[in-house]
């Protein structure tokens, strides 16, 4: 207990730190009036967006009249953490899943300290834990304890499952972080497509992509083994044939094309990172250029 105590310990302080400094002020500017609820009506003023207009009142009474509305105070994020089998792999100090806690940490720090609530979706190819979103320093330091500690019980990956689920369980708007390695087939762009499109409609969908850079080319290392860590299927590969390399090139960069503009197409904002880096400037970019869009 004391070594799980000192760990979660230690990613507290790491993200809380990145959070009281660099990421002060950007993490509510960046979701601020995304939320909003009908508060008043009233006559239109030059400059007022049209796209606000009561067209019904404005019929009935002759003259353009606008609707205000109020952003909600409290804002709902909700953690979406890949954990199949594929995200325990990393050659650079930490596994995927482990820069996964972190950038997950800093994000749930961030939250509780502008009031929101956090909650957290841990799944592989079916929904392996729910934590309900909640506040305080104690939720969490839960959630971060979940991700680290947890063990699911499967190794597959479905993210239409994931993302079915928090549409059934979310009755109202809210900011999702889906992290993830994007490996597998579950993640296959004609699969993930509408489910993507459907979410992205009613929540704010945000994509981190956590990779490792052995996995950017395949190594030259003769006649392999490999075995597919979510399957468990092995093939048999010789990574020195040129043909094989090109292939593996060919489709890992069709694949990540296919996702980004899968993206684009919805409009959610997508983070690349890598398991050896240092993700600060990244996120801290990210929350600005959020805040000038939507200012």
């Amino acid at each position: 207990m004391r070594v799980e105590l000192s760990k979660i310990r230690q990613v507290e302080l790491r993200t809380k730190r990145l959070v009281n400094t660099i990421f002060a002020g950007d993490y509510r500017s960046s979701f601020k009036g995304r939320g909003v609820e009908f508060a008043d009506v009233r006559e239109y003023l030059p400059g007022d967006d049209v796209r606000t207009i009561d067209w019904r009142l404005t019929a009935r009474f002759g003259k353009p009249f606008v609707k205000l509305f109020t952003e909600e105070r409290e804002l709902l994020v909700m953690l979406l953490v890949d954990a199949s089998g594929s995200n325990r792999f990393g050659t650079k100090g930490l596994l995927k899943l482990e820069q996964a806690v972190l950038v997950g940490a800093t994000l749930a720090f961030s939250a509780i300290k502008n009031n929101d609530k956090v909650g957290l979706v841990f799944f592989t190819d079916r929904i392996e834990r729910f934590v309900p979103p909640a506040k305080g320093r104690f939720h969490v330091l839960r959630l971060v304890r979940d991700i680290i500690y947890f063990q699911p019980e499967h190794k597959g990956t479905e993210p239409v499952i994931a993302l079915e689920f928090v549409m059934h369980i979310l009755k109202r708007r809210a900011i999702l972080f889906l992290i993830s390695d994007l490996l597998g087939p579950g993640f296959a762009p004609e699969r993930v497509a509408k489910p993507v499109g459907v979410v992205s409609r009613r929540h704010d969908l945000i994509v981190v992509g956590i990779n490792d850079q052995a996995e950017e080319k395949l190594p030259a290392l003769g006649l392999l083994t490999l075995e597919d860590a979510e399957t468990g299927r092995q093939v048999l590969m010789n990574t020195t044939s040129r043909r094989v390399q090109q292939l593996f090139q060919t489709q890992r960069v069709r694949r990540r094309e296919e996702l980004n503009q899968l993206f684009q197409r919805f409009g959610i904002d997508f983070i690349p990172i890598l398991t050896g880096e240092d993700f600060t400037s990244k996120l801290h970019r990210f929350f600005e250029e959020r805040a000038k869009r939507y200012r």
